[in-house]
């Protein structure tokens, strides 16, 4: 006889589900998870073969790249949302094609046909002006002892191939297929550390970075054309009914995510070439080696709201406001006390190293420095969940404001970081963050959702389909 009992769930599996911890999420946080090991394995492995002036080439190649910016505009953010409006009309079948509404289907095409061109273009774009852009910021302060020329060439190159895959992968997150892909970067994640750590231990220098690069294209590569095949066929050809609007469609959400985006530079990645330029490649590379380190912890607390974002357009498509505000709020709350709890840790591991008077510990930045730039992190974490909630309406309201404020860290990062080094830099930091980012955006986030989810009878409603922004 079969027992029809309802099955008790394992404690473990419980527990996951009282975080609100899915499979994408699962390896979302698997992924942060390990980018943090990673990050201590590669601090002392860059702290022990690398002298302190290439640890600061190091670190300051990576945050030139983060120069892609300028170049990707955002469109990220914008296709997810894009993509998950019409996936909320198809799926795929049991051979991994995409099936359900004829329109739909068609118009995610246009999509993805439309964005294969326009990221082709950006990737050559990226990496001539990039290149040419930091070779001569490099030559700005010649040193005989580095040869960063030739690895830098080629880490850019390799780079702007990666830019061009990054539009599939926001593709295949829009499509609901974010634990493959999280469980993708997972793999990739640790190709590329266990690649970076060979290459630094048997003395590659700078080529350390070329590997990484390598590794992570060529993972990209055969991600994208072998697992998803049959789902990237249909792109190979024009679909035969209606195809995206790029004006109504994209245009009104992109130019705003594009300018903030193109901001967003200042607040993320100015800081090491700042302190680079002003006070030399060694606290660049403690300023480098402990933001991977905080950029991480945030990643990491990030994921539960970021891997539900298709999840949350899905909802909105659905017109489901009383459920994404449940789920929205509950993931909020989970990513804030994680990575407050992080923070913590984080910052009581610098202060044992300097305590301790470990050799490592002049690798990173005094505990001051980084107990104000964690601060900072763990107050701008709610803002960035906002983000997220809105961009799942496929609007971009804040991007005059998100475009403000990462002006306003970029200033103060540099006028406080060139006088007064790596702990003024912090200062404007958490400055920036607390007596403007965090009040001016938790108002404006609160006035779009009253708005955009008020009652259809309400005369005063804001179609969920509409580019009316907050001005």
């Amino acid at each position: 006889m079969l027992d029809d009992r309802p099955q008790r769930r394992s404690w473990p599996r419980r527990l996951l589900n009282r975080a609100e911890v899915d499979r994408a999420t699962f390896f979302a946080l698997l992924l942060r998870s390990w980018q943090l090991v990673a990050g201590a394995v590669s601090v002392v492995l860059i702290s022990w073969f690398f002298s302190p002036e290439l640890q600061g080439y190091y670190y300051t190649f990576w945050s030139l790249l983060a120069l892609q910016t300028f170049f990707e505009l955002g469109m990220y953010l914008v296709i997810i949302s894009a993509a998950s409006h019409e996936w909320s009309k198809l799926q795929l079948d049991e051979h991994g094609e995409i099936a359900g509404d004829a329109t739909a289907f068609s118009r995610l095409v246009g999509l993805g046909r439309w964005i294969a061109v326009w990221y082709g273009v950006l990737a050559v774009l990226f990496s001539v002006v990039v290149g040419v852009a930091g070779a001569v910021f490099f030559s700005l302060k010649p040193t005989d002892e580095i040869s960063w020329f030739r690895p830098w060439i080629v880490l850019v190159v390799l780079s702007g191939g990666l830019l061009w895959t990054l539009p599939w992968n926001a593709l295949l997150e829009g499509c609901n297929q974010v634990t493959a892909v999280n469980r993708f970067r997972v793999w990739q994640a640790i190709a590329a550390n266990v690649t970076v750590w060979a290459a630094i231990s048997w003395g590659a220098g700078l080529w350390a970075a070329v590997a990484t690069a390598a590794v992570r294209l060529a993972a990209e590569l055969f991600f994208l054309g072998w697992q998803y095949g049959r789902f990237f066929r249909p792109f190979w050809r024009k679909a035969d009914g209606p195809g995206i609007d790029w004006r109504a469609d994209i245009w009104p959400m992109q130019w705003r995510i594009a300018i903030s985006g193109t901001f967003s530079y200042f607040e993320f990645f100015l800081c090491t070439p700042v302190l680079f330029y002003y006070h030399g490649p060694v606290i660049a590379g403690q300023m480098g080696m402990t933001w991977t380190l905080i950029t991480a912890l945030q990643g990491a607390a990030l994921a539960w709201v970021q891997a539900r974002a298709p999840l949350f357009g899905m909802l909105v498509a659905k017109q489901e406001y009383g459920e994404l505000d449940r789920v929205y709020f509950r993931l909020t709350g989970i990513s804030l006390a994680a990575l407050a709890v992080g923070s913590m840790a984080a910052w009581g591991l610098v202060c044992g190293l300097y305590w301790s008077e470990l050799w490592m510990a002049e690798r990173l930045l005094p505990p001051l420095a980084t107990a104000i730039f964690l601060l900072a992190t763990v107050l701008y974490q709610a803002p960035r969940c906002q983000d997220f909630y809105l961009r799942a309406h496929k609007r971009e309201p804040l991007w005059w404001l998100n475009a403000l404020s990462s002006t306003l860290i970029g200033l103060l990062v540099w006028l406080w970081g060139a006088r007064y080094g790596a702990t003024g830099a912090a200062t404007g930091y958490l400055a920036a963050v607390f007596t403007f980012i965090l009040p001016s955006k938790t108002y404006l986030w609160s006035r779009c959702r009253r708005e955009w989810h008020q009652d259809p009878a309400d005369d005063r409603v804001v179609s969920s389909g509409s580019d009316r922004s907050v001005r």
